[in-house]
């Protein structure tokens, strides 16, 4: 991304929309004189650091008031991006804040792009690259488990792992380069045996964190579960159940839902989005025959599917059919409309099942323990939140520790075993930024809100 030091930028901080309160930020070297000129320029006190000051908001001209509000000064490094800051806090009207806006610019600012505050938090040593990850996530977080995990990463949990372990991947690079620098002198076998040592150690803590971070990354990212079928098996039912409201039109007409519905829940702190689909069959007509497209179409994002069937009638032809026709993944085939028979109809052979009724709420308990199994994380035992490019340094880390593992018994050349070892360490430190990682700022940045 492009970074220019001495470029001040400004954004409106609070999200779009009418608000008690809304929050214009300046960061950079001229942010306190633009901030200055917008209270008032030399006709008011100065801004004292880390003080609430009761300011209007004037326009350049000084002859119109926009806002009046408070302002507050950090100045550099001690504030959030490590410049200069300060923050406007005016009422929440999407008029004013455009106008202050305008003004800033017209000033000296510049519009500030998506993660650019955040961006020069981490290039001016605020944040590590996964701390400031982490902002985002908090952001964006839809339960209290990724609330939780998220600001553990901002606190520095995961980063202080992966330090942790970076350091002594490095003490242990120092000792197998020993070797070469020594190379024409015998270490002996209490040399060898402790890169030996050493690298069993380091893949164990590897194997144990990338663990951590595969759940993290999945309770961060949410789980999708959709519901197939064919028409009047109760999908929209089950939805509504599942949801614990009237989300889903419900009638005995085949055909009713049309389009995707969609529903969150939280399944032990991990937002799962419940997709209900039309029923699968020929349509009788255009609209409908979209609405089928549509649902054979998010049945390959899903990460479990749940084939409902109906208890009542027993597997049919058609239910079979769609079985065949669904894309490979966990899925599940649910018994709906228990409360009409005595017992669930025979699965077909090698199908997980579970019955339930949706109406009556019987086998409801036992379709959430499947859930929580089936998207495999549990948001209470995540200790931090992660992505996906932090599970794939580590896998990469641990695959690069594993080959330098089985040169070294073999007793490979020492560079070979060495150089293992250093792209373990590139890969793992990419995942704070210690190593040069311009190639991978704009795509985590430009993911932010502006203002952040």
């Amino acid at each position: 991304m492009d970074y220019h030091q001495g470029d001040t930028i400004v954004a409106i901080a609070t999200p779009p929309g009418e608000g008690g309160i809304g929050i214009l930020r300046l960061s950079g070297p001229q942010a306190l004189s633009i901030a200055t000129a917008l209270c008032g320029g030399s006709k008011v006190k100065p801004l004292m650091p880390r003080h609430a000051h009761f300011r209007r908001f004037h326009a350049r001209d000084s002859s119109s008031v926009i806002d009046h509000g408070i302002a507050l000064y950090f100045p550099a490094p001690h504030s959030y991006t490590g410049e200069t800051v300060v923050e406007l806090q005016g009422h929440g009207s999407p008029l004013a804040l455009a106008s202050l806006l305008t003004e800033a610019i017209a000033l000296g600012a510049r519009a500030a792009r998506a993660g650019e505050f955040s961006e020069r938090a981490f290039l001016n040593g605020r944040l590590d690259l996964a701390q400031a990850e982490a902002v985002a996530d908090l952001i964006h977080a839809r339960s209290d488990a990724q609330a939780r995990a998220a600001a553990a990463s901002l606190e520095g949990a995961f980063s202080q792992a992966v330090d942790g372990i970076h350091g002594q991947l490095l003490q242990l690079l120092a000792l197998a380069e020993a070797g070469l620098d020594f190379s024409e002198e015998d270490l002996g076998d209490a040399h060898e045996q402790a890169i030996a040592d050493g690298l069993v150690r380091l893949e164990g803590q590897i194997a144990r964190l990338l663990k951590q971070a595969q759940q993290g990354a999945r309770l961060a990212r949410g789980g999708r579960v959709v519901l197939a079928g064919r028409p009047n098996v109760g999908k929209s039912s089950l939805m509504n159940a599942l949801a614990r409201r009237e989300s889903a039109i419900v009638t005995a007409i085949p055909g009713t839902t049309r389009d995707l519905l969609r529903e969150e829940i939280v399944l032990d702190g991990l937002p799962v989005e419940l997709i209900d689909t039309a029923g699968l069959r020929v349509a009788t007509d255009a609209v409908e025959a979209e609405g089928i497209a549509r649902a054979r179409n998010i049945l390959h994002s899903a990460q479990l599917i749940l084939l409902v069937a109906d208890a009542s009638t027993g597997w049919q032809a058609e239910d079979e059919a769609i079985l065949r026709d669904l894309p490979a993944g966990p899925r599940r085939i649910i018994w709906n409309k228990l409360d009409l028979v005595s017992a669930p109809p025979d699965t077909p052979a090698g199908e997980a099942a579970i019955a339930l009724s949706a109406q009556t709420g019987a086998g409801l308990d036992a379709l959430h323990r499947s859930l929580i199994e089936a998207l495999g994380v549990q948001g209470d035992s995540c200790p931090f939140s992660a992505r996906r490019r932090h599970v794939e340094a580590l896998e990469s880390c641990l695959h690069q520790l594993v080959a330098a593992r089985d040169m070294h018994r073999l007793g490979d050349a020492p560079e070979l075993v060495a150089q293992s070892l250093r792209e373990a360490a590139v890969a793992l430190a990419s995942i704070t930024g210690r190593i040069d990682v311009e190639d991978i700022l704009g795509e985590i940045f430009s993911r932010f809100c502006i203002g952040k």
